[in-house]
């Protein structure tokens, strides 16, 4: 007798919980002042490179692979449902860590971290771009999900 497969944790797309956005809040002054570095995942520094561009992309199963990449950094995309409003708490736990930093955007300048910030938009932009791209060309070839 096999028992069938069960779906591990690892099988489900990660979202973002409400504890890393409050430890994204909280770190906030860090990355300020550049003693914490902003990273760009690799999936959005290859989408900056050519988002328009299927390269190791021919299957179906290629392109659901990088959709399901692309949807785990940027969240879900716009037909995956209803968008939830930041929290009044989140808001304002931001405006509060924000307020801490006397000249907030010249420290930022100066130290680098809106340089950083400017280049996380760009690979963002980019993978928002590709994601699109590679959506439209999925269900033009008449891939279906699961393969």
């Amino acid at each position: 007798m096999t028992l069938p497969a069960m779906a591990t944790a690892q099988d489900e797309p990660k979202k973002p919980s409400d504890i890393d956005e409050a430890g994204k809040i909280v770190s906030q002054p860090a990355r300020d002042v550049g003693v914490v570095k902003t990273k760009i995942p690799p999936v959005l520094e290859l989408a900056a490179e050519g988002p328009y561009t299927l390269q190791g992309l021919g299957t179906c199963r290629a392109m659901a692979a990088k959709l399901g990449d692309l949807d785990q950094v940027l969240g879900p995309d716009f037909d995956d449902g209803p968008k939830k409003g930041e929290s009044i708490a989140k808001m304002g736990g931001k405006a509060v860590v924000n307020s801490l930093i006397p000249f907030r955007g010249v420290v930022r300048e100066i130290s680098g971290a809106a340089a950083a910030d400017r280049r996380l938009a760009a690979a963002t932009d980019a993978g928002i771009a590709q994601r699109g791209f590679l959506r439209g060309v999925y269900k033009t070839r008449g891939c279906r999900p699961g393969r």
